[in-house]
């Protein structure tokens, strides 16, 4: 055969996955160097037909991952016809998963690639959240999917990354009494703002031991009952302002806090993990 060895892809998606197979392959063999011809999106029996002309006026033979069953059949029988070789990288996994599991396969081309979107939308996401986190730039609240606002250790950070192993970018506020807000903030619908409050006895005893677990004096103003009723009365003020919705938090757990707001915002009350 003059020339390097030709290699067909063929698939209803990219072809990425029999691609990685072919040159994984390729690897075993001397140099490694084929040339691999990938043919995508094939959703028709006169793409394979043409295809499988191509493949044997080239003496190349086609590795596919087709998955609707019509076009596996028609590439079966259209190789018989052109005596080209193929071969069939997810028939025999989904014949055995299917055995053993009793269960029919979606047969859906692409799936590998929805997870993929979906991984890297949670990626992405859980960069915007640390990016945009307490406030560090007011830039991100007007690129954010959802803001979350409140005093100090009302759980807006790790809502904020829980939500964004969601996929949704999730940008915090802390409300100060004495420090304005961002203006940005007044300029994002109110659907996509959250405010959290808490309980002042509550956010007391979690102030408290924090004080303690870094090695601070309890009684400082942070910890204070009536300084930490003056910061949610001021909290409470903005949030009014701002017409968002309202969560307390004091006895709820991050997953039921991060359900109420999943369910408020709409869109993407479906768990991707």
């Amino acid at each position: 055969m003059a020339g390097l060895p030709v290699i067909y892809i063929v698939a209803e998606s990219l072809g990425e996955t029999a691609e990685a197979v072919v040159r994984a392959a390729a690897s075993q063999f001397d140099s490694g160097n084929f040339e691999v011809v990938r043919v995508p999106y094939v959703d028709s029996p006169e793409q394979i037909d043409n295809t499988l002309k191509e493949a044997a006026k080239r003496c190349a033979f086609i590795c596919h991952t087709l998955i609707s069953p019509e076009l596996r059949q028609t590439i079966s029988k259209l190789a018989e016809q052109y005596n080209v070789i193929t071969v069939d990288i997810l028939g025999p996994m989904l014949q055995a998963v299917q055995k053993l599991s009793g269960m029919q396969p979606k047969n859906k081309p692409g799936l590998t690639h929805l997870l993929n979107r979906d991984y890297y939308r949670r990626i992405e996401a859980i960069e915007f959240a640390v990016k945009y986190d307490d406030g560090k730039s007011a830039f991100g609240l007007l690129k954010a999917d959802l803001v979350l606002i409140g005093v100090s250790r009302t759980s807006k950070t790790p809502l904020s990354m829980y939500l964004a192993h969601k996929g949704l970018k999730v940008a915090n506020v802390p409300l100060v009494p004495g420090i304005a807000p961002p203006e940005e903030l007044f300029h994002i619908p109110a659907e996509k703002i959250v405010g959290l409050i808490v309980d002042p006895a509550k956010l007391n005893e979690i102030r408290t031991e924090r004080l303690k677990a870094i090695g601070l004096m309890p009684d400082a103003s942070y910890a204070k009952l009536d300084c930490i009723s003056e910061e949610i009365e001021y909290s409470k003020t903005i949030m009014h302002q701002l017409q968002c919705k309202v969560i307390n938090v004091s006895n709820r757990a991050i997953e039921e806090t991060a359900h109420m707001i999943l369910e408020h915002h709409g869109g993407f009350t479906e768990d991707i993990t």
